[in-house]
């Protein structure tokens, strides 16, 4: 059996359009189209220009479906947390982005109510100014929550204009902060205290499940005024990245590494303790059921901004200088602190961290590079640390899929640093992802997370980086 289906994958830094064919046991992705995925700087704030990604998003389709008319589904992922408020169908302003600050008034605003301690009980995320809940209390303080009538988050949007039909998923409903995170539904009773209206959440449907065909102009645009179908997948992208990680031994650890990375295991239950809190890890909703027990990490977004202040330099040059740079061991940075989160040029913040604790900071754009990915490595071996010391499982080695598979400089300093084996590959794993979860509702693949695994490791080539 063949099947051909369109993957949108949109990143906080980048979206695109792919088309997946599913043939014989193996799997083949083909980019249709990228483009960059920029916020809007207004006097408001940071938004993103979720009409211009819409734009791109039907030329993209409309590209994949020339380009293959066998086209059977489409499915949708995207980074979390964000999301556009809509009354009447009609959306009612751009919705803010995640490296906004207002999140930081929200965070103190819900933390009035309920505290983190609660908070971490109810929906196992880690108290992050961008969670939608902190975004929601602004939205609630400022009475817009009053006049919308739906929230939809990022991926559900593009649905909704797709196919005119409201609906979310878990994968990317856990990461509101909204969601129960035992059971997977809403929980109305924190919705409540919050004071937000309930009637705000849309109804979850399961990845694999249809959402609906396109729908009047949207089937036009696209040229097919058949009526191509879309499906919920795992739409937040980190989890589609996770089933598209070709996990293999027991206890295996998968870091989705691009702008953000998310570093973590499958676990079959959320582990709500205050340890875990403390420790800043969080329980998001994963594929088939899962819960995926992982961390927020800052990622490649650092490397990508230093990158866009040296115009004159192309990438390859960048990273072949920082292979050549010698940091002294105090020239490391904490890629968590929120110094790094504010809007302005990397290499000031970087400046900045180092002058407020007395050390000379890199001086080049290489060797700053150079002290990013050292950083993150050391942050990426610490939160492995951290994780076999909370579960009691021992984490055999770790796999590395994203933008981060292809820097040999991070994957080598990452096996290093941590004294495991990092396994890197594929680097379109929430791709991936998105293709195997609507070709196993298709029934062009069977089985569960193992299965579809297998069909990853003998579709694609993986490279291994020992510790030195």
């Amino acid at each position: 059996m063949r099947g051909t289906v369109a993957a949108v994958d949109l990143g906080a830094a980048t979206g695109r359009v792919f088309i997946g064919t599913v043939e014989g046991g193996r799997i083949r992705v083909e980019p249709v189209t990228r483009f960059a995925n920029v916020p809007l700087a207004m006097a408001d704030g940071f938004h993103w220009n979720i009409t211009a990604i819409w734009a791109e998003v039907v030329g993209g389709l409309r590209m994949a479906n020339r380009r293959s008319d066998a086209l059977q589904s489409v499915g949708i992922d995207t980074w979390g947390a964000d999301y556009s408020l809509f009354r009447s169908g009609r959306l009612l302003g751009l919705p803010f982005t995640y490296r906004d600050l207002r999140g930081e008034r929200g965070a103190a605003l819900t933390h009035g109510t309920v505290r983190p301690e609660e908070l971490y009980r109810r929906n196992g995320l880690e108290s992050l100014p961008f969670n939608s809940l902190y975004q929601l209390a602004v939205d609630r303080d400022e009475g817009i929550t009053a006049v919308a009538d739906a929230l939809l988050f990022t991926p559900d949007t593009i649905g909704y204009w797709l196919t005119g039909r409201i609906a979310t998923e878990p994968t990317i409903a856990s990461t509101s902060g909204l969601l129960d995170a035992r059971t997977r539904s809403w929980d109305r009773e924190l919705v409540r205290t919050l004071e937000l209206p309930e009637g705000l959440l849309p109804p979850i449907l399961e990845p694999g499940e249809e959402l609906g065909p396109l729908v009047g102009p949207c089937a036009y645009a696209v040229g097919r005024a058949d009526g191509l179908l879309v499906r919920k997948v795992a739409s937040h992208d980190t989890a589609a990245a996770v089933i598209g990680t070709p996990l293999a031994e027991r206890g295996a650890a998968y870091l989705s590494c691009g702008t953000w990375a998310l570093l973590g295991v499958e676990m079959r239950a959320p582990l709500l303790t205050e340890r875990a809190r403390v420790e800043r890890f969080t329980n998001e909703a994963g594929p088939d059921g899962r819960v995926l027990f992982q961390k927020n990490l800052m990622g490649l977004g650092m490397v990508n901004d230093l990158v866009s202040e040296a115009p004159e330099l192309e990438l390859p040059a960048i990273l072949a200088a920082a292979a050549e740079v010698r940091l002294r061991s105090d020239q490391l940075i904490d890629p968590a602190d929120p110094l790094f989160l504010r809007p302005g040029p990397t290499s000031g913040a970087m400046r900045e961290w180092f002058r407020l604790r007395g050390i000379g900071a890199p001086a080049t754009i290489p060797a700053m590079v150079r002290c990013v990915l050292e950083s993150l490595a050391e942050a990426f071996a610490a939160a492995v640390r951290a994780l076999e010391d909370i579960t009691g499982e021992p984490v055999p080695s770790v796999h590395i899929v994203g933008g981060g598979s292809q820097n040999q400089l991070l994957c080598q300093a990452t096996a290093d640093r941590m004294g495991k084996p990092v396994i890197a590959g594929p680097v379109e794993a929430s791709v991936i992802g998105n293709v195997l979860v609507q070709a196993r509702a298709m029934g062009l693949v069977h089985g569960g997370l193992a299965e579809l695994r297998e069909v990853v490791r003998g579709s694609f080539p993986l490279t291994r980086y020992d510790p030195r």
